[in-house]
């Protein structure tokens, strides 16, 4: 069973170059062509996961496409991404303020749909000696829900990503 984080990392980056941050996913299976420009490399660095009901049960939901109800079950979730920008070595990393800047821009005040942001940090711009890049650390911490539904056999079904509840 999956509990829905396979794909997670992959949507945030996609999330962040829809709105003009340049973002790809840390450890591809391919090599990365080299960029010109600041690019944010997203991994999932911790995940916490608690009980959001009793015995984690949320409540019953209709789904239309088998027209039957289905328990809904979940578990409030806390994820921290490495949300770390790279930039090419030569210059001063103004770049990277400016690719920080918007970043932060995009995770207050349109983040990924059913997440909500907790906490933004960056370190400062340093030479990464290994990628021959600068670097600038960055971590964002969200909540969210993910939750999974019990078929009729009472088996679940793989867990996905919903909404947080706003407070």
């Amino acid at each position: 069973m999956s509990v829905g984080l396979e794909k997670i990392s992959r949507e945030m980056a996609d999330h962040l170059s829809g709105r003009g941050v340049p973002a790809v996913t840390a450890f591809p299976s391919a090599p990365r062509k080299e960029e010109a420009r600041p690019v944010a490399v997203v991994s999932l660095r911790g995940c916490r996961a608690a009980g959001s009901g009793f015995q984690n049960y949320l409540g019953e939901r209709y789904e239309e496409e088998t027209g039957r109800w289905e328990e809904r079950y979940g578990h409030r979730a806390e994820l921290t991404f490495g949300l770390d920008l790279y930039a090419p070595e030569r210059g001063d990393g103004e770049s990277l303020q400016k690719a920080f800047d918007t970043l932060a821009g995009v995770l207050l005040l349109d983040g990924p749909e059913g997440m909500e942001l907790k906490e933004l940090s960056c370190g400062e711009t340093v030479r990464d000696g290994e990628s021959r890049r600068l670097k600038r650390p960055v971590e964002g911490v969200f909540t969210l829900y993910l939750s999974a539904a019990v078929d009729a056999g009472g088996a679940f079904t793989d867990f996905e990503l919903r909404g947080v509840v706003k407070e």
